[in-house]
């Protein structure tokens, strides 16, 4: 039974590992993928994380709830399923032009402020 959880999560962390582009162990995937992830779906996949090296052990193991930690592997896998990559990467091109061509906007009507202040418009 828990052998198909352990698996359940290696997909859990391949699916992180692919849809954020993240390295390492998952304790370490979870750090580096941490603000773009929701705070719940963040700490289910940290109880999951510390759960992983008692779950090999096979005295320590009769300790975990696997129900929860199934649930919580099924949360935070249907979160990043869900995540449309290039979606992401999209919003985060348009985010970055939307502040470049305000900051421009700014620059030029401080600029003509400037001018017109001065009196050379």
């Amino acid at each position: 039974m828990s052998e198909a959880l352990i698996e359940e999560i290696e997909e859990m962390h391949v699916l992180l590992r692919q849809q954020d582009g993240v390295r390492g162990d998952l304790p370490r995937a979870l750090a580096a993928s941490r603000r773009r992830l929701p705070r719940d779906i963040y700490q289910k996949g940290l109880l999951v994380a510390q759960a992983l090296p008692l779950l090999k052990h096979p005295k320590l193991r009769m300790l975990q709830d696997e129900e929860m930690l199934r649930a919580a592997v099924q949360d935070v896998s249907r979160h990043l399923s869900e995540i449309n990559v290039s979606e992401r990467r999209k919003g985060l091109v348009l985010d970055v032009l939307g502040a470049t061509v305000f900051a421009l906007l700014v620059v030029v009507c401080a600029m003509f402020f400037v001018l017109r202040w001065r009196g050379f418009l």
